[in-house]
């Protein structure tokens, strides 16, 4: 299994910014991120330490529940999202490191109240 770290910041705030979250798990090209700060800079890393793609400056700007973050062959992008089937089975990433599986996922047509679902696992 490949592994990769997520490492998520805020560059507003502090004088170099705040880290949101610092999460490792399985390899992924695509990942949600749950009540991401307006503005991100991300990196991705192997779990050798080698850097796999890097997003910059990254803004939100419909305020959503979720953010969709995806490696590219121009880095990493960012996409306000209400999810959908297609981003059921995706790895969630929570304010602080920690990984879950959106298991589901519900929202009002007005989008005026949310359900969802994840699943949480650890082994050493």
């Amino acid at each position: 299994m490949a592994v990769q770290i997520w490492e998520i910041r805020s560059p507003d705030g502090g004088s170099t910014g705040l880290e949101f979250a610092r999460a490792r798990m399985e390899a992924s090209d695509r990942v949600l991120v749950h009540s991401a700060p307006s503005r991100l800079d991300v990196e991705v890393y192997s779990e050798s330490g080698d850097l796999v793609a890097r997003g910059s400056g990254l803004n939100g700007s419909d305020p959503t529940p979720m953010a969709r973050l995806t490696i590219d062959t121009s880095g990493v992008s960012r996409e306000q999202i209400w999810p959908g089937k297609t981003d059921l089975g995706l790895p969630v990433i929570l304010p602080g490191g920690e990984v879950g599986i959106l298991t589901a996922w519900w929202n009002a047509d007005d989008h005026s109240a949310w359900r969802w679902s994840i699943e949480l696992s650890n082994h050493r």
